[in-house]
């Protein structure tokens, strides 16, 4: 098997179970994460277990990446370098708040629904496309 291929199949297979995780634990359904996030309200607290198991997870696969001389399927790890706090960061991490919550669904679930046939996934991956095409056009404009 070709380096290629076997990141391929690696890439494939933690989609498959990133989805079904997703699936599982409810975060396909907009209502139960509307429920989550509605602290004054009627809150659901279930997902605070899916967000404590994601953090811890991926806490253990940090130390072990850390641990390692290289990924097993590339040859350096691509870490992000910018680790300044800085208006477009936190100018993106609200929008992606405020669109979690209106809409119900983050990126992962809401592809993750699609083959469920959920409207609202529809509408909310199409608006999502639509806002990475123009974020794409406007970070263009500035760096010219």
């Amino acid at each position: 098997m070709t380096q290629n291929a076997a990141r391929t199949l690696a890439a494939l297979a933690a989609g498959i179970v990133f989805g079904f995780g997703l699936s599982l634990s409810g975060m396909l359904n907009p209502a139960r994460v509307q429920g989550f996030l509605d602290v004054a309200g009627a809150w659901d607290p279930s997902l605070v277990f899916v967000l404590g198991g994601a953090v811890t997870v991926t806490f253990i696969g940090m130390l072990w990446v850390k641990k390692m001389p290289r990924p097993l399927l590339d040859e350096a790890f691509h870490l992000p370098s910018n680790k300044r706090i800085d208006a477009p960061l936190i100018f993106g991490s609200a929008l992606f708040g405020i669109g979690w919550g209106l809409g119900g669904f983050c990126p992962g679930p809401a592809i993750a629904a699609l083959p469920v046939g959920l409207f609202q996934s529809l509408v909310f991956v199409a608006f999502m496309l639509a806002g990475m095409s123009l974020h794409d056009r406007l970070s263009k404009r500035t760096r010219s």
